[in-house]
């Protein structure tokens, strides 16, 4: 039976829908995560700490000489690395370790795009020692702070003027502090992009990137933070602009250095041009990827990036042709989660697959730029994008949220 190893890292959302499409493809799981092992596992479980990739990287290893491994998947972004890093010394499918780390450094991979001549916006990187609102005006307001390291728009703002891009940077550094980063890193301004922003989910196989599906993100995403709500499948840009999209999004994975296993990227079309807002070696975040399904067997996304790694490409297979999509539920406010109203409404609203309420009750809220959940997913198959649109719209409004 063919193993793959999985880095799991903490709070990830992934675990069960990986261990789902282990189990159709006939794979066995190894597993390596920061938190305590699943029942059963043995010595297919390694524990390790993904902020420290070598060390991380050598217990992979170590775990593979008596437990030998076919495949490393990193289910998120701070597996990238540690998986990496493995794979190389193990001689498995990999992204090159410092390809995988410019995706988990903002500034990294804005300097190599900007060597490959890829369209993004104007960056300046602020040190503890420059003054935040110099180095914003040289970029031009709107702009948008930042942090490198952190994902999912955690402490990522819009500023208007100095005085906001000053208090941005400090704010940023504090949630550095709370994210257990230091807080003395640089910290990234950018030029703010108006127009529509669209997600690409996509596979290197040894370099050749297939892409998979496009996602429109209807609602604007203007700040002063960035919480995505919509994605909706397939894309409604006229067949030109999502041309360009895909060249653009070629042109990043090469410029960045990536290879091997599934890419997230995200990209706004302003003013008739493309330009990259991010780039990740790895799957759509949170349960997302459960909006996708490939094939007649309607296949999910897990068991395609298992099948990567394992050499088990199956050429020909396309996303289903049913329009599909899935709504990010916003944080209502800061607090305590005392309750939850609606589910089932919403559940029965024709076209809903699925809803799914991630924090428990009692479970700490926290808004962007601070937070870094979501308090839940609504999922919506239909005849068109239009139609999956609503039908998530209408769902997650009759969902209420009590916060203490």
């Amino acid at each position: 039976m063919a193993r793959v190893l999985l880095v799991l890292p903490t709070g990830s959302y992934r675990a069960a829908d990986y261990v789902a499409a282990a189990e159709s493809l006939g794979v066995e799981l190894a597993i390596a995560s920061e938190e305590d092992p699943p029942l059963g596992m043995g010595d297919r479980f390694v524990r390790i700490d993904c902020s420290r990739p070598e060390q991380a990287a050598e217990a992979l290893v170590d775990l593979a000489t008596t437990t030998p491994v076919d495949a490393i998947v990193p289910a998120d972004d701070s597996g990238v690395v540690v998986a990496a890093l493995a794979a190389e010394r193990l001689g498995l499918p990999h992204n090159p370790p410092h390809a995988a780390a410019a995706t988990r450094n903002k500034a990294m991979m804005r300097r190599l795009l900007e060597r490959g001549e890829v369209p993004q916006p104007t960056f300046r990187v602020v040190t503890s020692n420059d003054d935040p609102a110099s180095v914003a005006e040289e970029v031009g307001y709107p702009a948008v702070v930042k942090p490198l390291s952190l994902q999912g728009s955690r402490g990522v703002m819009r500023v208007d003027d100095p005085a906001e891009a000053r208090a941005a940077v400090e704010r940023v550094r504090r949630i550095l502090v709370e994210a257990g980063a230091n807080p003395n890193e640089p910290v990234l301004i950018e030029e703010y992009m108006p127009g529509a922003e669209v997600a690409v989910e996509a596979m290197l196989w040894g370099g050749e990137l297939e892409i998979l599906a496009v996602f429109d993100k209807p609602d604007p995403l203007e700040g002063p933070y960035f919480e995505e709500t919509l994605y909706v499948t397939p894309s409604r840009l006229h067949p030109e602009v999502l041309d360009e999209v895909f060249d653009v999004t070629r042109r990043a994975v090469n410029a960045i250095g990536l290879r091997e296993g599934p890419i997230h990227a995200e990209l706004r079309i302003g003013n008739g041009i493309v330009r990259v807002v991010e780039v990740a070696a790895r799957t759509i975040g949170g349960l997302c990827s459960r909006s996708l399904r490939f094939g007649l067997l309607g296949t999910p996304l897990e068991a395609l990036v298992l099948r990567h790694g394992l050499g088990m490409r199956k050429p020909g297979l396309r996303r289903e042709p049913t329009a599909s999509g899935v709504m990010m539920l916003p944080i209502p406010g800061e607090g305590t989660l005392l309750g939850v109203e609606g589910v089932e409404d919403a559940r029965a609203v024709p076209g809903v697959t699925e809803v799914d309420v991630t924090v428990p009750i009692g479970g700490r809220l926290r808004p962007l730029p601070e937070g870094d959940r979501y308090v839940g997913f609504v999922f919506a198959r239909g005849g068109s994008p239009d139609d999956v649109e609503a039908t998530l719209r209408h769902a997650a409004s009759l969902i209420r949220f009590r916060v203490g």
